[in-house]
């Protein structure tokens, strides 16, 4: 439903339309539960698809997957759109299934580098003090070349810091390791949390989020986030690291015809909640700036309330759907939600804020040149791809059929901080000590045994030929015995230049020299 560079979102007593070009302008969609702001997101999600613009969705309740499959004509559909003056036509869209865990679409990672500190303090919950010993951490990882890419990377990093803290003081400030073990704990946690699952390789291609189909459609990109919810703060950091990555890496390309990605995040309010002032400067930095990088980013929560000032001021297309004014705070939100919009003479904003029924919305969109339209009660457009979840099977037919397939879905742990710091310790990946090496470049045999004994070294070491092998010093023979015996008395007894001469006699005798 698009109509030279416009998407219809619904319709009033006009056509109510998305301009494309205005599109990066971002958006809000807000409403009560249940008044029909999933429908909304998928009515957007089909025209950006439509004309070619990819988008990336969060699917909370996994209502959303239902684009992946086409619509089945329900007569509520059906009536809508004769209602509208449309042609009802089932269609279905290109998709590509998320998922953080793994279990409902391609796995999405990201490095803790990529990460960053500040984020991660955010997703840690943090203070400001453990917040700097994470700074401190990052910093030393940049100087000693340590590549941080997972969990076992930044614990390794963290040990070696209080390991080190008497040195490390005087040039980064005050390290305990009371503060350093509040660290550990925030993030075996998050490793509960199965939050180890996000952090590693390989990471997530921003590249891949922006791509049509072979029809020139955009493809949907739906994260899985069901069960990410469970960890809230997990959820708001990583789509938030997503936009701070497509800021990063995307191109200044100004205004354009379309988009060349829209940013759907659901649930917006989490991203706010509690977080401190340095993230919300970063939030409205990132929100502001990502318009020329040819992004729109659309918040969808219940309260427009939950948005904060700064951020809300970017959103200049607005779909609000009905609050009910039951308490106080309520009544504030609608009459907030009242006064963002510009005032129709025809509409009493504040009471028809109240009064929506489902399916129906006050639209103000930006025209042409880049100003609000006027508010109008609007009834919302209905989509044309499957209303609902999609099946089990549907999902697993899209996955199957996903360019991204394969290019995900194992994990790679290559060396790293982990590695690198237990290799200065002596120690496998695994823990264990590095066995002593048993070729050195001397004459071998015999005589390295004797020369490493005399000189404080290790004896040689029993070879591991299999799993049940426990390796070990190996025994004796009765002339190395003797040998080592008299060398050693020989030593203590009259100096070390006699005892030099002797240990030389005897290995000369043995090597048949005099």
């Amino acid at each position: 439903m698009a109509n030279d560079g416009a998407i219809l979102i619904g319709k009033s007593g006009k056509p109510e339309n998305l301009l494309l070009k205005l599109a990066n302008r971002h958006g809000l969609v807000t409403g009560a539960t249940g008044t029909g702001k999933t429908v909304t997101l998928q009515v957007m999600a089909e025209g950006f698809a439509r004309n070619g613009v990819p988008v990336f969705a969060a699917d909370i309740k996994g209502d959303l997957s239902g684009i992946a499959a086409p619509g089945d004509s329900k007569p509520p559909f059906v009536n809508r759109a004769k209602e509208l003056g449309l042609k009802y036509e089932p269609d279905q869209f290109s998709t590509v299934f998320w998922d953080v865990f793994g279990e409902q679409g391609h796995p999405v990672r990201a490095t803790i580098s990529e990460m960053g500190p500040l984020l991660l303090a955010r997703l840690l919950d943090l203070n400001d003090t453990q917040e700097g010993v994470l700074n401190i951490a990052f910093r030393i990882a940049d100087e000693q070349k340590l590549l941080l890419l997972d969990l076992k990377d930044l614990r390794a990093i963290l040990s070696f810091i209080a390991e080190n803290a008497q040195e490390l003081t005087t040039k980064y400030g005050n390290v305990t390791s009371a503060t350093v073990g509040t660290i550990q704990r925030a993030l075996l946690v998050l490793e509960n949390q199965k939050g180890d699952l996000f952090f590693g390789e390989p990471a997530l291609d921003i590249n891949d989020l922006m791509k049509t189909d072979r029809d020139g459609r955009g493809i949907v990109n739906i994260l899985a986030a069901d069960k990410l919810m469970n960890n809230p703060r997990l959820y708001a950091t990583f789509l938030l690291w997503l936009l701070s990555e497509l800021f990063e890496q995307l191109p200044e390309v100004g205004d354009l015809d379309k988009p060349k990605l829209v940013f759907f995040f659901d649930e917006a309010h989490l991203l706010f909640n509690g977080a401190p002032k340095a993230l919300l400067t970063a939030v409205e930095q990132v929100v502001r700036l990502i318009r020329s990088k040819g992004v729109g980013v659309y918040f969808v929560t219940q309260n427009p309330l939950d948005i904060p000032d700064t951020v809300l001021a970017q959103l200049g297309n607005r779909v609000q759907h009905a609050l009910r004014a039951f308490t106080p705070r309520d009544q504030k939100a609608v009459r907030a939600a009242a006064e963002t919009f510009r005032q129709n003479p025809k509409i009493n904003t504040e009471e028809a804020i109240s009064q929506l029924a489902v399916g129906e919305a006050l639209i103000s969109m930006l025209e042409g040149k880049g100003s609000p339209e006027m508010v109008e009660r609007a009834l919302i457009a209905p989509p044309m791809a499957q209303v609902g979840p999609c099946t089990p099977q549907q999902r697993q037919q899209a996955i199957n059929a996903s360019p991204e397939k394969g290019k995900y879905d194992t994990m790679v742990d290559r060396e790293s901080a982990y590695e690198v710091l237990m290799k200065r310790k002596n120690l496998n990946p695994d823990g264990s000590p590095v066995e002593a090496s048993t070729d050195g470049g001397g004459g071998g045999g015999i005589l390295d045994t004797i020369g490493g004994w005399l000189g404080g070294g290790a004896p040689q070491q029993r070879p591991k030929t299999g799993p049940g092998s426990r390796g070990g010093p190996l025994p004796q023979s009765m002339a190395e015995k003797v040998i080592t015996s008299a060398a050693r008395s020989a030593a203590t007894s009259i100096g070390r230049q006699v005892g030099t001469a002797i240990l030389r006699g005897i290995l000369g005798s043995m090597s048949g020299k005099r």
